[in-house]
């Protein structure tokens, strides 16, 4: 009796477990246990023992359980038969299956084809179904966090820093400096605009004429353009006359670098009043108020300049022309007196010093075309002397480059016959002139080779029959 009471004896894990019956029950019939036939005989008889009975619930739950895994999932009655079937049998919370269970999305009512909920759209971490559209949803009042001042019209605009006294020198001097290679003061507005200089904007004023007074003559006429231009747009006339007012107090220390600051100061104050950027009134707010020798020469420089306008000459060519903006005539006339005032002074300072300030270096070779065509038409040997002077000079100061000298005198070579129409000893004062220059090293022995030569024709006495001989 003790192999059948081990053939009965189970526990309730190995109730749940098909394959521990299966194995259990070839055991009993191998040690000649009860089959189910037999059960239903005891049970019958009324004479079925407990393990007896639970032997047969377990061979029940077991069918029922191969019967739901035959069964599709869709079977609208899976759930509740597996209630009825299942009874006090419960799933552990913390077996993994359990928890599939729990966190499955798909339904657990038994009905349906056991798709996703709401097509999908539901769940953490979704935006909807495929193909949904949000409408602009109106913000509400008990939202908490619902901002009334951020419902109305937002206006978004770029906030500049006010530059300081270091940063606006820093700022300002690469735009002055490009400003004068380019010349475009429309672009030097633009970048003005993007600058916030707040209460320091007529220091603009006073940073570029400081610059210019430095430089050269085409840089104080692109200034005196540049605040024209400016004025009425980006400054004001009472940034204007602040700025000047501070050069003035200023003088002292900006004759220490360019001992003519108070004239060129005189002619920027004037050339201001007469482009309308300062008022007419600037200069007699000064009368008798000023101390300052500096500044009083300023001041008088521009009165006097102004005086000077409603009579003869116009402001706008106080400072001149700048080299590569004077016509092509100007710039040969400027030459010609020149030269003429050197060969009536003799001064090679004053000469250099002017043409200096025509500020064309690509144009000097009309100066050399020039200077050798006023000796070639001269009478006497003193012209033909202080040339050679004269662009030794300028030679060895390089003022005058060896491209510039080479092209001034192939342009006489070039139209020496039609110089000879005028001036008949024309080829051979050239060779003297160029003989002097070459001794003298102002022109290369290459260009001395190239001057063109008259041929020379001597005819014989009268008794050799009138044969002329080359």
């Amino acid at each position: 009796m003790s192999h059948k009471c081990n053939s009965i004896y189970i526990t309730q894990s190995q109730v749940q477990n098909v394959s521990v019956f299966s194995l259990e029950q070839g055991k009993g019939e191998e040690d000649g246990s009860y089959g189910s036939e037999d059960l239903n005989e005891l049970e019958v008889n009324g004479n079925w023992t407990p393990q007896e009975k639970a032997l047969h619930e377990a061979r029940l739950k077991a069918k029922a359980k191969r019967r739901l895994r035959k069964s599709s999932s869709r079977d609208s009655n899976r759930e509740s038969f597996s209630d009825s079937v299942s009874g006090e049998l419960s799933t552990d919370p913390h077996s993994p299956k359990g928890k599939n269970a729990v966190n499955d999305r798909k339904s657990r009512t038994g009905k349906g084809r056991g798709l996703p909920k709401k097509g999908g759209a539901g769940g953490k971490g979704v935006w909807g179904a495929a193909g949904m559209v949000y409408e602009v949803e109106e913000p509400d009042a008990k939202d908490p966090n619902y901002d009334e001042s951020s419902q109305v019209n937002t206006v978004y605009a770029t906030v500049v820093p006010e530059l300081d006294e270091r940063e606006l020198e820093k700022t300002i001097n690469p735009i002055v400096q490009e400003y004068f290679e380019h010349g475009d003061t429309k672009e030097v507005e633009m970048l003005l605009k993007e600058l916030n200089l707040g209460h320091h904007k007529y220091e603009f004023s006073s940073l570029a004429v400081s610059l210019s007074l430095e430089g050269k003559a085409s840089h104080r006429e692109l200034t005196s353009r540049l605040l024209s231009d400016l004025s009425g747009k980006v400054l004001s006339e009472k940034d204007m006359s602040r700025a000047f007012d501070k050069m003035l107090k200023e003088l002292p220390d900006l004759i220490l670098d360019t001992p003519e600051a108070p004239q060129m100061l005189g002619q920027f104050i004037a050339r201001a009043i007469a482009d309308h950027a300062l008022p007419m009134s600037f200069l007699d707010c000064y009368k008798g108020k000023v101390d300052c020798d500096h500044a009083r020469a300023a001041l008088d420089r521009a009165s006097v300049l102004l005086s000077m306008k409603r009579k003869i000459m116009r402001l706008d060519n106080v400072w001149g022309v700048g080299g590569g903006q004077r016509p092509v005539k100007h710039l040969i006339k400027e030459m010609n007196l020149l030269l003429k005032e050197y060969l009536v002074s003799g001064e090679l300072s004053e000469a250099e010093h002017c043409l200096r300030d025509l500020e064309v270096p690509h144009f000097h070779h009309e100066l050399v075309y020039e200077a050798v065509v006023m000796v070639l038409e001269s009478t006497g040997d003193i012209a033909l002397q202080m040339m050679v002077k004269l662009l030794k000079a300028f030679w060895q100061t390089g003022l005058i480059t060896l491209d510039q000298m080479n092209r001034g005198f192939q342009r006489v070579y070039d139209e020496l016959p039609e110089i000879n129409l005028d001036v008949p000893h024309a080829h051979s004062i050239m060779e003297t002139f160029v003989d002097l220059c070459y001794q003298e090293s102002v022109i290369t022995k290459q260009l001395r080779d190239s001057c063109p030569t008259r041929g020379r024709k001597r005819f014989v006495s009268e008794g050799d029959g009138g044969i002329v001989k080359s």
